[in-house]
């Protein structure tokens, strides 16, 4: 396993990092399973993992905390908030109100007295930096988080939540949580060069394109991944977005037959190689899943395959820009558009 600094925390933290979204009834999987997952990770030289409020719901936290206990001091713990938590009004969003109160509830469920990185799950529009900054910076000074990050930011609101942060004299974001694979490129416009501006740490979600980088989704053969069930659409070959995919996949697959590398590898040691990222998150189901992700540690890319990757996808370049969720919400509502 390789180990990189977190932006500019000091802190050391693993290549691979244990994404906890499966855990609990979203991947269908108990208690036991999780606790062999987290075994396993820990073994295999993983010190940060990552969950969220919103993963089923709590549970995916909860089973976190029963799988970590009594070693909560060897282990970099990161979750998140903002997405909403049922139907209640307020219960989501990074208000001062509501940070407060669903950190506690994480930190509950968890059963610690704390957390390392404590993330905003999405840009809340309708929350303006200073609110934000001013109740994490609070609650790290209260020593109920280290760090604070965001995920899945737009560039220009990582610009202007450090310039916030600057301005009001508050804590910063250390960290960024975007998804990054080889078929979704786009982070490398904007958001890369903009957190390697700001020193920020960058944990990429999603390195496996929610399986089509498995080696489970190929050309002729029926698609098998546990994604497909949940989200259709995105394995629709009928889609012309979806071919485009299915395409550069079997590219890949060759390339890395021709490196003597499994998909898997090819696809993580891709996104680790870029050097404004600090770890890829993987979020295995099985321990099985787990094992063919820890085979990707310490692969190293050579000039001669990321140059091929790059004639596969271009560099900066989306194969589906359509599933971003960083969209400004004025181009998915009309009525912020035209009012």
């Amino acid at each position: 396993m390789q180990y990189r600094t977190l932006g500019r925390t000091g802190v050391q933290v693993s290549t691979l990092v244990l994404g906890a979204m499966n855990f609990g009834k979203l991947g269908r999987t108990n208690q036991d399973e999780v606790t062999a997952i987290v075994d396993a990770a820990l073994e295999g030289g993983i010190n940060l993992i990552d969950t969220a409020d919103m993963y089923s719901q709590g549970e995916s936290e909860e089973m976190v905390g029963r799988a970590i206990a009594g070693r909560r001091d060897d282990i970099v713990l990161a979750t998140k908030a903002g997405m909403p938590m049922g139907d209640k009004r307020d219960h989501r969003g990074s208000s001062r109100r509501w940070l407060v109160t669903e950190l506690d509830n994480s930190l509950r469920r968890l059963g610690v007295d704390h957390v390392d990185l404590y993330q905003i799950h999405r840009w809340d529009p309708t929350t303006s930096d200073e609110e934000t900054l001013s109740a994490l910076t609070d609650l790290q000074r209260a020593g109920k988080i280290r760090y604070f990050g965001s995920s899945t930011f737009p560039a220009y609101r990582i610009v202007q939540a450090e310039w916030a942060a600057r301005e009001h004299h508050l804590s910063r974001y250390v960290t960024e949580q975007p998804s990054y694979s080889i078929l979704q490129r786009g982070i490398e416009s904007h958001v890369l060069p903009v957190t390697q501006q700001y020193g920020l740490g960058v944990l990429a979600w999603s390195p496996l394109a929610s399986g089509w980088l498995s080696g489970a989704v190929r050309a002729g053969r029926e698609i098998t991944t546990s994604r497909s069930t949940i989200l259709p659409d995105r394995f629709d070959t009928t889609l012309p977005a979806n071919r485009a995919r299915m395409d550069a996949v079997e590219q890949v697959a060759t390339l890395a037959d021709e490196a003597g590398l499994t998909m898997i590898q090819l696809a993580l040691g891709f996104v680790t190689a870029h050097p404004a990222v600090t770890s890829a998150i993987i979020g295995p189901r099985t321990v099985d899943h787990l094992h063919s992700q820890l085979a990707a540690a310490d692969t190293v890319l050579s000039a001669d395959v990321l140059d091929a990757i790059d004639a596969i996808v271009a560099p900066g370049v989306d194969l589906a820009a359509h599933e971003k969720f960083d969209t400004p919400p004025a181009l998915l509502d009309p009525a912020l558009r035209r009012r």
